[in-house]
């Protein structure tokens, strides 16, 4: 068995300790027909909201399921290509090989990004890539992209699926445009050869990957790939639902994945890895964030009340990854005895488990990423379930208006200036 070929092994023994652990749990909700009206319970953030039907993907929490287009994602992770799940969120059906390799073509090609977009990267004052968020810097890059395209305002559902394949290649060249500046050198051009995730990591970095890196490259981007009704898709569906054109959809969706407590929570986790230290201060790290009631990043989920499933294919692959790395088998064995802590008292007391942001931080620093960089990857992923979200919505478009209660005064007095 090579190398590869162990990392889907480890992935195939992820699902089967997945389906052991999760045999006696509640059968999937929020599934079937909808038939509109429907009544829900409503809770602050528009938790428990309905907002559409869809046919993309499902979460199940309670059971720890995560679900394409009715394939599970330890099967994708296995089996598939990041170019592959992105095909079936977009097209809904698994490609022939033909029509795979076609794919593969039309996202090569468009790839190279126009040098206006480097120019704004290296020139414009709200654009320096030293001074701000890479986040802000590929939001804005989307923007210019759609400046230049002489088609962005045709808002059909053809074009806009067609925009969506442009930026899943694009938004991959900023962001290894972006590391490359971030450490001031010069972008790398892709190259139309290699696979998606091998272009994105030799676009960040400068080296063709190993075979290794980019296998799980490939499997993160897979994971990351949709998540239900999170921040940042329903962002984009909101945008979207205005007739805005996919362009500033995606920007805004890139803002909404910018936040800490969303796209943004992987950083952190390492800052809290970082501080801990040493696999000897993790017990008593835990218990003075337990009684000052910190707010553990990569831990809990809003959907999840088991463990994440995304996390049980990331746990063993940053352990791959730190095989010969003493660095990071530093940073894996801390996480992993925080991990277990965690399960063993919080995950009784309050479903709280590891989510999908608690190994990512460690296997992207192992692919030699920098921690700024991780939220760009996430979108540079994410942007197939984006599209393929909002283009199914737009098939029966409605805007977007939901009410809020008021809680002000009605009969207010308008006071004069003078006597204020």
């Amino acid at each position: 068995m090579n190398d590869v070929e162990a990392i889907n092994a480890m992935v195939r023994q992820a699902a089967e300790k997945a389906a052991q652990e999760t045999n006696d749990e509640p059968e999937p909700i929020l599934v079937g027909d909808l038939n509109w009206p429907i009544t829900c319970e409503l809770r602050p953030g528009l938790e428990g909201a309905i907002a559409c039907g869809t046919k993309i993907g499902y979460v199940n929490g309670s059971k720890g399921w995560l679900i394409y287009r009715g394939i599970n994602i330890f099967e994708l992770a296995e089996k598939s290509s990041f170019e592959e799940t992105s095909y079936l969120l977009l097209y809904g059906k698994l490609p022939t090989r033909k029509e795979l390799d076609n794919f593969r073509m039309k996202l090569a090609g468009y790839m190279p990004i126009d040098e206006t977009v480097l120019a704004v990267l290296k020139r414009s004052p709200t654009a320096r890539v030293r001074d701000t968020h890479p986040m802000t810097a590929l939001g804005l890059c989307v923007l210019v992209l759609g400046m230049l395209d002489e088609k962005a305002e045709d808002t059909s559902v053809e074009n806009e699926r067609e925009i969506v394949i442009k930026l899943i290649a694009q938004i991959a060249t900023i962001t290894g445009m972006i590391a490359r500046l971030r450490s001031g050198r010069d972008p790398v051009e892709p190259e139309p050869s290699l696979s998606h995730a091998a272009n994105l990591l030799y676009m960040m970095t400068g080296e063709r990957p190993s075979p290794v890196a980019e296998r799980i490259m490939d499997i993160s981007l897979i994971l990351h790939a949709d998540h239900g009704m999170n921040a940042s898709t329903f962002s984009a569906m909101v945008i979207n639902s205005s007739l805005a054109n996919a362009y500033a959809t995606i920007s805004g969706a890139i803002g909404s994945l910018k936040g800490s407590l969303h796209g943004g929570a992987n950083e952190r986790v390492l800052y809290d890895i970082e501080e801990i230290g040493s696999v000897d201060n993790v017990e008593a790290w835990f218990q003075k964030a337990r009684e000052s009631k910190r707010k553990l990043m990569g831990f809990g989920h809003r959907v999840y009340k088991a463990y994440d499933p995304r996390a049980r294919i990331l746990g063993p692959l940053a352990g791959k990854m730190s095989e010969n790395n003493p660095e990071i088998k530093r940073l894996y064995d801390i996480a992993r005895k925080l991990d277990g802590m965690v399960c063993a008292e919080l995950g009784v007391e309050k479903k709280i488990f590891p989510n999908v942001d608690f190994y990512s931080g460690i296997v992207y620093r192992a692919l030699g990423i920098h921690a700024g960089m991780f939220t760009p990857i996430f979108a540079a992923s994410r942007i197939s379930g984006w599209g393929a979200r909002f283009l199914e919505y737009l098939e029966n478009n409605r805007i977007f208006r939901p009410r809020a209660v008021y809680t002000g005064p009605v009969r207010e007095e308008y006071t004069p200036i003078d006597r204020r």
